[in-house]
């Protein structure tokens, strides 16, 4: 991937939206929870207070996360609509990477 966030950015996959329960009820998007689920692409690197060296988030690629609906802003990379978002507004993170590896 050619797309790179920089400073405390992060690129975010959201995750599908489930939006018929069990009872076959359709819920609109709009109507659903306020946060949303997403796996983080690329992670960007973040500057030091002094402003030159550099240093690792707390969160990697593969993390699946949890994050405001309203946050960030929406790109499109390579025919995908992905979301840009700071890492300030990454609420939790739901599974790390390895775990996620190790399933699948």
């Amino acid at each position: 991937m050619t797309f790179r966030p920089l400073h405390d950015r992060v690129l975010v996959r959201r995750a599908e939206d489930e939006t018929s329960p069990e009872g076959g009820i359709i819920i609109p998007g709009a109507a659903g929870e306020a946060h949303q689920k997403g796996q983080i692409i690329v992670v960007g690197p973040v500057l030091q207070a002094n402003g030159s060296e550099l240093t690792a988030l707390d969160v990697s690629a593969g993390d699946i996360v949890l994050f405001d609906k309203w946050s960030g802003i929406e790109v499109k990379v390579n025919g995908q609509t992905l979301v840009m978002l700071k890492k300030a507004d990454i609420l939790r993170i739901v599974e790390r990477a390895t775990a996620v590896e190790e399933a699948a």
